[in-house]
């Protein structure tokens, strides 16, 4: 039994004549005959009376016309889902993020996205950029966006944003009221800062930083993003942070551009060189059109 066969009865259950069946189908009325009884000898019953005024369901016809139409139903839904999925407008996609691009272009990209694609879910990972490379190569998700360098042969790296670095300082410091800070004039203060292990490219810049200004920071404590910006405001020290986290304000804290500071902090996305799905494809769309 084929789809043609619960379409030629379905057809048939509705006109109940052979002649305008076959027409609607747009086949011969002795091919549409042939075919509902080629149905009914492999069903084994009798689906229609046939008597040469009239056509009827038989009891048995009645509930396999049910039947037939909700397999009608769930095969056009089948076919509508697969060209959803074609065009990447449907399915799953895990994405992995770093945390300071929580602050930039990152949520822009996930609000057009969505708003285009209403029927994809998205999971969303914030993980360090080590995670996001052991994720990819699991396929628990299919992109991340990370800090550079990255060199790994099997993924794929496209930097999408640079931008420059800021001083996060308390209120009470004594160049809060300056426009610009130098970073050479940061020398000897106590500096805040990420976790080699988890933003070694965040880490390794700033050490690069301060290093080509001549001299090394005195880290007097390592936290994770969020709780750099509140121990800065708590007056603990000061940390060099990506422009994007001037969106995330504490009360007694301050962002200053610096000067002194030629490097900009570049943001990628990252996926499998594998990976040719077209939902990964539409949201490395979005991803270029934003950026």
């Amino acid at each position: 039994m084929e789809l043609r066969h619960l379409r030629y009865f379905n057809a048939l259950a509705e006109a109940l004549h052979f002649r305008r069946a076959a027409e609607r189908l747009a086949i011969a009325q002795p091919a549409l005959s042939q075919q509902i009884r080629q149905l009914e000898r492999e069903l084994g019953v009798q689906l229609l009376e046939r008597t040469r005024r009239r056509v009827a369901l038989t009891e048995a016809g009645a509930v396999f016309l049910e039947r037939a139409r909700a397999a009608l139903a769930e095969a056009e839904e089948a076919v509508r889902l697969a060209r959803l999925a074609s065009r990447g407008e449907l399915g799953h996609l895990g994405i992995g993020v770093v945390t300071s691009a929580l602050y930039g272009i990152f949520p822009e990209v996930v609000r057009v996205f969505l708003q285009r694609h209403r029927q994809v879910h998205l999971t969303l990972h914030e993980l360090t950029v080590n995670d996001q490379i052991r994720a990819l190569r699991a396929r628990r998700i299919q992109v991340a966006f990370i800090r550079p360098p990255l060199n790994e042969s099997e993924i794929e790296v496209r930097t999408i944003t640079r931008e420059p670095w800021v001083a996060a300082l308390p209120t009470s410091h004594r160049f809060a009221r300056q426009r610009r800070v130098s970073l050479r004039s940061l020398a000897g203060e106590a500096f805040i800062s990420f976790p080699r292990e988890l933003a070694p490219g965040l880490y390794d810049q700033v050490i690069s930083l301060c290093q080509r200004a001549g001299f090394s920071p005195r880290i007097v404590q390592e936290a994770q993003m969020q709780t750099v910006v509140s121990l800065v405001a708590a007056g603990i020290g000061v940390a060099l942070v990506p422009a994007t986290l001037q969106n995330l304000s504490r009360k007694g804290l301050v962002y200053k551009p610096v000067s002194g500071a030629p490097s900009k902090l570049e943001l990628a996305v990252a996926w499998r060189r594998d990976d040719l799905s077209p939902l990964l494809a539409a949201f490395l769309g979005v991803v270029r059109e934003i950026t």
